[in-house]
């Protein structure tokens, strides 16, 4: 979007210390590296980065000036705006956006799932608006204040994503946000370590109701933390896979029941299709029709990283390591085993569960070693994933542990014969790409 310079001063309340550009319109970027000529440079603060030292850099790049928070800008700025905070600045400016072009705004957060809903819910309302949503997982203060500031002039639904590691953040986003309508896929045990409990977890999931529209809909798994600590006197629908009929259930493929209609997803696991339900409510809830809605849903595709289904070298390998908490790895490692034949699992070290690591890395290996077919070999890569492997060796099952993905790709090539199916999850950090890359022969090992 492109601001003029009086509905810049309008959203931020920024100084105006300098103006000799004459220019109408602006458009704001955050990174001297793609800056281009005549952009304003609004340069962000972290822990380990500071935009402020890049001043100089951006005005040569091309930018027409910058905000600053202190004293100190280029002589050659012909635009500069002093703010006290930038990345406050730049929430402002996209939250008056959002206003001025009013698209119905979709917000969805959860433990899990959340990623994977967003999708499902742009395939679906992509079938009769006309939609934008936060790329990929940009879904911090800064992926929201992107993802704004990109849709197009004619956006009629803005959906977006919010991810949070601590209490206080999704609030943040909601603020800015102003949803219309509120989606929680779910609340489980993702960042424990950083919140301290199941009821931290849900309260600050709940912060997404917030600042909700008082007519708009809160939609939610049917979660009673989640109805505990939500605080919205609205309309809210919850949904539960205990609502649907599975009818059918194969590789990259599930059809079920739900509210006596029936609906395909090109994807397989029950938690896609509890997923799909937020989805559906949605779609019900902004007037699209039953056939514009089983037509989005059977529409998804997985995103990279999210049961990617790949062959390699003779194997199949499915890979949802785009990122895994207890919740999520239970779920889908269940799915895998159930469906497929001669099934080979490797999994990696989850992250963020602080002082309940050892014990949730276990709970998800008991829990293993209780639903899974006697032929399912599991190949665990790390020190916290080696508590996974305990109780499956104890029930019996084939178990490997390993220090490095190297390590599990020697094995994989030297023991495991082609044509068997692969599935891999772990938490990002875990680099599971690498297996990938080292079975194809990229890289030497």
């Amino acid at each position: 979007m492109m601001f003029n310079l009086d509905e810049i001063l309008k959203a931020t309340g920024a100084e105006l210390i300098k103006n000799s550009s004459g220019k109408d319109n602006y458009i704001i970027s955050t990174d001297t590296r793609t800056i281009k000529q005549g952009e304003l440079y609004l340069p962000l603060k972290g822990a380990s980065f500071d935009g402020e030292k890049f001043l100089q850099n951006a005005v040569e790049a091309g930018a027409c000036g910058c905000f600053i928070t202190g004293d100190d800008c280029p002589e050659n700025a012909q635009l500069v705006l002093r703010v006290s905070d930038t990345l406050e600045a730049y929430l402002k400016l996209a939250n008056y956006a959002r206003r001025a072009h009013n698209p119905k705004v979709v917000a969805i957060t959860g433990s899990s799932g959340k990623t994977t809903t967003k999708e499902l819910v742009y395939s679906v309302v992509s079938k009769k608006f006309k939609s934008h949503k936060t790329f990929s997982n940009h879904n911090n203060e800064i992926g929201f204040c992107q993802t704004v500031l990109s849709m197009l002039d004619d956006c009629e639904v803005l959906i977006i994503e919010m991810g949070m590691r601590g209490a206080g953040e999704i609030e943040l986003l909601s603020r800015y946000a102003q949803p219309d309508y509120a989606i929680i896929t779910n609340a489980g045990s993702a960042h424990i370590g950083r919140l301290g409990s199941l009821d931290n977890i849900a309260k600050a999931k709940a912060e997404i109701a917030l600042h909700l529209k008082e007519d708009g809909t809160f939609i939610s798994q049917n979660n009673e933390r989640i109805k505990n600590f939500v605080k919205f006197g609205g309309e809210k629908i919850f949904y539960s896979l205990e609502d649907t009929k599975i009818l059918e259930r194969r590789p990259s493929y599930a059809k079920f029941i739900y509210q006596d209609r029936e609906y395909e997803l090109n994807v397989d696991g029950d938690y896609n299709v509890e997923n799909s339900l937020a989805a559906i409510n949605l779609g019900y809830k902004l007037g699209m029709t039953y056939e514009e809605i089983k037509c989005g849903l059977a529409a998804y595709r997985p995103i990279e990283k999210r049961w990617e289904v790949i062959d390699v070298n003779g194997y199949k390998i499915i890979n949802d390591s785009y990122n895994a908490n207890p919740e999520s790895m239970k779920a889908s490692v269940s799915t895998f085993v159930q469906l497929y034949e001669n099934p080979v699992v490797i999994l990696g070290n989850m992250g963020e569960l602080g002082d309940y690591e050892n014990e949730l890395h276990y709970g998800v290996g008991e829990y293993l070693s209780k639903i899974s077919p006697k032929n399912v070999r599991y190949l665990t890569v790390g020190h916290l994933a080696k508590q996974i492997s305990l109780p499956l060796e104890k029930e019996g099952f084939f178990v490997k542990n390993f220090e490095n993905n190297t390590e599990v790709s020697k094995f994989v090539l030297a023991n495991i014969n082609a044509g068997n199916t692969i599935f891999l999850k772990a938490s990002r950090s875990m680099k599971f790409e690498e297996i990938i890359e080292q079975i194809k022969g990229e890289v030497k090992i």
